[in-house]
């Protein structure tokens, strides 16, 4: 069903940062334009989630050339439900941004840049075609090289190259594979390489093309073993940037790995996703295990964001309807949360001065709210009842037990624990104990609160209605694991 609208979530972000180059001396008209525009887009992705489920799958063909001849958005459950998580971090980072965001940067095309790189997430959730999918994660990653080093502070410049150098290798590699995929099936439409791809006579060549796809989708989701770009890369940039990227930009190339491991690269399961369990196995663990030295509180999220990482392919590696459906559950915890826990860690920098934890404590006393949302958002992300990080892992740990997968079980347990310790260490730290850092007068800090207590309370939502938030979880995943549906959608076939 061809259907403008899905492409709307992509060219309003994209006219809006074009008009806004032209204003960049005017904050105050950018600062109400991005208001305005995340709003909308928020508004418009709960909308097109409507369509999706009271009318299906929904197509745009671009130039009305049918696929897979021509350029196809295609908007699905799973792609409209990281719309949506999309939008929600967009629009409480903006608003977060206009209390923490320097005059200098605001200047500097600072909200033109958060529109392209929406442009370029927004992209890479509703792109049917492999090729576009490398175009949106390059439209994503210029705009987030910009992002990381506006400021131009030492510490920004040096991670930066880092940030660029591997995510240009990993890009490069996308576009080998991609070739390499056209040069074997002769479409780069995903509907149309699901259908070409078992076709192939030498699936040696399948498989090679799957794993080069993997090592690409495992870079930009951060996983083991090649996250290490990816800790001191988040800590750098001030805290509204920090959260839009723990929150989104991992998560897309979790999303691009799900996607393709679920719609092109199924033929050989038992070596595929094996390697992704294995994966998912020792980045949890690996992440978690980082986080017990580190002292900086923004550092110690920046290495959650790997072990959490590895619980949504760990449900992708099992490969069932019920891991798959606790896998998206818990994506959609995780985006919520840890872009939550990043903005936290601004609030407490702004009024301490420091991410330090040694030189902070005792703040529940003078800033209880600030305390009280970190316990919750923390408890939430160890996977305390009846928060919503504990359903999303109880789901993907019950498909483990019923697949007998209880080794990688068992390590999930283990890092639940390790998470909890690492959250209660901050609580501890910085809100509980003597009071240090703390300044005579009270530091206004009331205006970066509401994108936190919005967030903490749609993790709190999300926990009281899981069952609810679970149904549509559940959809997505049995949607995925029926490509069929996906490929008749696409390629208008009865």
């Amino acid at each position: 069903m061809n259907n403008n609208l899905v492409i709307l979530p992509i060219v309003i972000p994209l006219i809006t940062g074009i008009a806004l180059l032209f204003f960049r001396e005017n904050i105050k008209l950018n600062r109400a334009v991005s208001a305005m525009v995340s709003v909308m887009g928020l508004g418009l992705s709960f909308y097109l989630m409507s369509v999706v489920q009271a009318q299906g799958i929904q197509l745009m063909t671009a130039g009305n050339w049918q696929p897979p001849f021509g350029i196809v958005m295609v908007a699905d459950t799973f792609s409209v439900i990281m719309l949506i998580l999309s939008n929600i971090i967009g629009t409480a980072c903006v608003f977060y941004s206009f209390f923490t965001i320097d005059e200098g940067r605001e200047k500097h095309y600072y909200y033109p840049l958060i529109q392209f790189l929406l442009v370029g997430i927004n992209g890479s959730f509703l792109t049917g075609d492999i090729f576009n999918l490398f175009v949106f994660f390059e439209v994503m990653l210029v705009s987030s090289y910009i992002l990381i080093v506006l400021g131009g502070e030492k510490p920004q410049l040096r991670e930066t190259i880092k940030y660029m150098v591997i995510n240009m290798f990993s890009s490069t590699m996308f576009l080998v594979a991609v070739s390499l995929t056209y040069s074997v099936v002769g479409t780069l439409n995903m509907a149309d390489m699901a259908v070409k791809m078992p076709q192939v006579a030498n699936q040696g060549i399948v498989t090679v093309i799957a794993i080069m796809y993997m090592l690409v989708f495992a870079i930009k989701g951060a996983l083991f073993p090649l996250y290490f770009w990816m800790p001191r890369a988040y800590t750098t940039p001030p805290p509204a940037i920090s959260a839009l990227f723990g929150g989104l930009l991992t998560k897309v190339g979790v999303y691009a790995l799900i996607r393709v491991f679920t719609l092109i690269f199924i033929g050989d399961t038992g070596y595929t996703h094996n390697i992704i369990l294995v994966l998912g196995g020792f980045t949890m663990l690996l992440g978690v295990l980082a986080t017990v030295p580190q002292m900086d509180f923004r550092s110690i999220l920046s290495y959650h964001i790997i072990s959490q990482v590895g619980y949504m392919v760990m449900g992708l590696g099992i490969f069932t309807t019920l891991s798959i459906a606790g896998a998206i559950l818990y994506i959609a915890h995780n985006i919520i949360v840890k872009s939550c826990l990043f903005l936290i860690s601004g609030v407490t920098e702004k009024i301490t001065g420091t991410a330090n934890l040694l030189e902070m404590g005792g703040l529940l006393k003078h800033y209880p709210m600030v305390g009280w949302l970190f316990f919750v958002a923390g408890i939430s992300l160890a996977g305390v009842p009846p928060l919503s990080g504990f359903f999303g892992k109880l789901v993907i740990m019950q498909a483990g037990l019923l697949e007998g997968r209880y080794l990688i079980v068992a390590v999930s347990l283990l890092v639940s624990l390790l998470t909890l310790f690492s959250m209660m260490k901050i609580f501890i730290k910085v809100f509980w104990g003597e009071e240090k850092g703390i300044p005579a007068q009270r530091v206004p800090h009331g205006k970066m609160i509401p994108s936190v207590v919005a967030l903490v309370a749609l993790s709190v939502f999300i926990g009281f209605n899981a069952e609810w938030i679970f149904s549509y979880a559940m959809l997505s995943a049995e949607e995925l694991m029926n490509p069929e549906i996906y490929i008749n959608a696409v390629l208008a076939k009865e």
